[in-house]
């Protein structure tokens, strides 16, 4: 658990400091693959954590809605990512904040 605490939230700490780097940058789409894999990465090792999905539920609602935001697809435009993006990372943050006032340690 602490190693996909730590990974997500490193994650979401280099995008605030880097920005999004794409040739697109109204899209972003790198930077949401990278959350999400490392969101999913957060949600297994959470669905083995001894602490049970209680404790998780609302972590596991912030990630349903970053999945939401990446559904959209990269092919969607610019314009329908823009929409999402705050889904994806709004939600990374809100989650980021919810690892850091809910320690499994």
């Amino acid at each position: 658990m602490a190693e996909a605490t730590k990974a997500f939230q490193a994650a979401v700490s280099e995008f605030d400091l880097v920005g999004c780097p794409d040739k697109a940058p109204d899209t972003c789409w790198t930077q949401m693959q990278t959350f999400m894999e490392r969101a999913r990465e957060l949600r297994k090792a959470a669905n083995a954590d001894k602490l049970g999905p209680e404790f998780w539920s609302e972590a596991y609602v912030l990630i349903n809605k970053m999945e939401k935001g990446v559904a959209v697809g990269k092919d969607m435009g610019a314009e329908a990512l823009g929409t999402n993006r705050p889904l994806v990372f709004g939600s990374a943050h809100d989650l980021y904040d919810w690892l850091d006032a809910h320690p499994t340690q």
